[in-house]
């Protein structure tokens, strides 16, 4: 890798570690945001849900924008994008125009890991990539889980504009520091969008988002699954109608996010690896946080505390856990990765209210050594196994796996959590007795989804330098996908 390509890759990780640190920054400010613009929980919370909707409807078509927009021009225009949204956000006089600057926010973050994950692949020669993929699990993994720390340090001492208020600079300077420094590493080729594609990724994805981030509130409403239901069967429908059409389109390259990424099973089986584990990850994220306050009696400031260790310790362990891969390959990193989730996960089922937070934060340390063992590998073996033509796509799809399958895992948490604790209070338990026996069955429940990651780690292949999915004739490849 170049020294200039260095510098790229480098500015690249720094401005996307920023913005994806937003995705979860304003779990901890909901109760700050309820009282300060005396608005309803359930109104507060789309600040967070309108992030993760946008984020899933404008990653399917990076893919497409990468590949026909310079990467100078791209990252112009997401720093753009998310200053803007973060100095409306600090600006904002009430609710409206916060949402609307969290919606910006959002569109700029979709362009910058897909576009971070494309030019690593790109300039990255295929012996050193474990190293540099390890530098993106940093930004992946650890910046949500710091959001919630960080958020209650701010919040301590400050009010909550705060939290892009001290945001905003750092995102000028990348942006100044871009303008004046990036150059081009990829050529553009020219093509038409397909607006059908774009309206049903935005369907789908968008509806099965939304409709999974509804069910956590919706368990607790008369008739409320309803509604719930309602977008994530148009969500499925929408899914199903963008797969034929990419899979028309792909046939003449146009595409609007290219499903022969699928031709490879080590995509496949990887992809399918890293949505249990973003699952668990956005699941333990929302949970621990209603568990240390809710049954422990934490304020917000020592639940960040609590949170941090684990945080700081994928941080520190990615860039060795990429060294490893560069040199033994994915399974001696994912096997015991999983192991280590899935012992983690069963921990976290013998949480009650008399429970040390001590073992808390170990267990959560535990949980998050495992996750650093796992994303690494599985973004570098993922895209690692395509061929570079399909680099932006398969860049897209993780991305677009990372939102859907956090949602969903944060749906699952809530829900199953939501549904005991009203069966509890049914039966005469008082609030804490309650939400201690809610959180008990949610972590069960994920529990019992951390096993299925262990024997797919073994199918979790090293790639060759030479892509194999490369030797597949397009026919067979479209036949696949």
């Amino acid at each position: 890798m170049t020294a200039r390509d260095r510098r790229t890759v480098v500015l690249l990780l720094v401005s996307t570690f920023v913005v994806i640190l937003n995705e979860t920054v304003m779990g901890v400010a909901l109760p700050h945001l309820m009282s300060d613009l005396s608005i309803t929980a359930s109104t507060a919370q789309w600040v967070t849900t309108a992030f993760m909707l946008t984020m899933a409807v404008v990653i399917p078509i990076t893919g497409f924008v990468i590949q026909r927009i310079t990467t100078r021009a791209t990252f112009l225009a997401a720093m753009s994008l998310f200053s803007l949204g973060t100095l409306v956000c600090a600006l904002a006089p009430g609710f409206a125009v916060l949402l609307l600057g969290r919606v910006v926010q959002a569109s700029g973050t979709a362009i910058m890991l897909p576009l971070l994950m494309t030019t690593v692949m790109t300039v990255t020669p295929p012996a050193s990539r474990g190293r540099t993929m390890g530098n993106i699990s940093v930004v992946i993994s650890v910046a949500p889980a710091l959001g919630p720390t960080l958020s209650g340090l701010v919040l301590s001492v400050l009010d909550w504009r705060w939290l892009f208020g001290l945001v905003l600079p750092v995102a000028l300077g990348a942006l100044a520091l871009g303008a004046a420094r990036l150059q081009n590493l990829t050529e553009p080729r020219h093509a038409r969008v397909d607006v059908v594609s774009v309206v049903l990724s935005a369907i789908a994805f968008g509806g099965l988002v939304y409709g999974l981030s509804r069910f956590g509130e919706a368990s607790g409403e008369a008739g409320g699954l309803v509604g719930a239901w309602t977008p994530v069967v148009v969500g499925v429908v929408g899914l199903a109608l963008f797969v034929a059409r990419q899979r028309r389109l792909q046939r003449s390259d146009a595409a609007l996010l290219d499903l022969r990424t699928f031709a490879s099973p080590t995509f496949s089986v990887a992809v399918g690896l890293m949505a249990v584990s973003m699952m668990a990850l956005f699941g333990t994220i929302i949970l621990l946080p209603i568990y240390t306050q809710g049954v422990l009696g934490l304020d917000a400031l020592g639940t960040g505390l609590l949170l941090l260790p684990g945080g700081l310790l994928m941080g520190l362990v990615a860039p060795t856990v990429g060294r490893i891969y560069d040199r033994s390959g994915p399974r001696v990193l994912l096997v015991p990765g999983t192991v280590v989730v899935s012992a983690a996960a069963w921990t976290l089922t013998t949480f009650d209210a008399a429970t040390s937070s001590w073992l808390v934060l170990g267990t959560h340390v535990l949980l998050s050594a495992g996750l650093a063992l796992m994303f690494t590998p599985l973004f570098t073996a993922s895209l690692g196994s395509l061929r570079p033509q399909l680099y932006s796509h398969g860049s897209a799809v993780v991305g677009t796996v990372q939102q859907v399958a956090g949602a969903a895992g944060t749906a699952l948490f809530v829900t199953v959590m939501t549904a005991q604790g009203a069966v509890l209070t049914e039966q005469g338990a008082d609030v804490l007795e309650a939400t201690a026996g809610g959180v008990h069955a949610a972590f069960v429940v994920g529990a019992v989804i951390s096993l299925l990651a262990i024997p797919a780690a073994f199918a979790v292949r090293a790639t060759p330098a030479a892509n194999t999915v490369d030797d597949h004739p397009r026919d067979m490849v479209d036949s696949v996908a």
